[in-house]
Formats: structure tokens, C-alpha cells, sequence
């Protein structure tokens, strides 16, 4: 029971924190990492609503495995997590790699 309560309270950060992302106005780019370092010039390069918004939908993505990870939980307990997270790694390298590729 623990780890299907630990997947939906995984889910719900998730999810609520890329609603707070997306429906910020752009005023959330100063908890992105490495934003917040930059010049008032660079920042003026991007479009911090749209980021702000593709973050948010990204994080409402990654409750996606967590959801999943407490279906697979009711019936094979502690497995559902394990993949979870392992879903969430993956999700979190594909945003990481993509973030590079951006920055170039």
C-alpha cells in the first residue's frame, strides 16, 4: 500500500508543479537551473512564456510513470515503482538532452 501512495503523491508533484510552470506567465524561469544565471541580455534572447509552458507540460508529463507505476503496484507491489522511476530517468534524460541541444 505504501508504494501506491508514494507513486500518486509522486504523481501529484509532479503534475501540480507543471501546472504552476504553465500557468506562471513566464515568472518561473527563475527556478530553472541555469536561467536565472544569465545576463538581462541573454534572457531577452528567449521567450520565457512558451518555456515556461513546455516545462510545465514536461513536468505534467513525467506524473505519467508515477501513475502508471501504482496501477502496476496494486497488483505486484514495489515493482511499479521501480519501473516508475526508471520511466521517469529516461523522461528526465530526454529533457536534459534536449535542453543541450537548445543551448548550443
Amino acid at each position: 500500500m505504501f508504494c501506491v501512495l508514494f507513486d500518486m503523491g509522486m504523481a501529484a508533484i509532479m503534475f501540480i508543479i507543471g501546472i504552476l510552470f504553465y500557468k506562471s506567465n513566464g515568472k518561473a524561469t527563475n527556478f530553472l537551473s541555469g536561467y536565472n544565471m544569465r545576463s538581462t541580455e541573454e534572457r531577452k534572447k528567449y521567450d520565457e512564456i512558451q518555456m515556461c509552458k513546455d516545462y510545465g507540460k514536461r513536468m505534467m508529463y513525467m506524473a505519467i510513470p508515477f501513475l502508471i507505476g501504482a496501477v502496476i503496484d496494486i497488483q505486484f507491489v514495489g515493482i511499479g515503482c521501480l519501473i516508475a522511476w526508471g520511466l521517469w530517468l529516461v523522461l528526465f534524460a530526454f529533457l536534459l538532452i534536449e535542453r543541450h541541444k537548445r543551448e548550443r
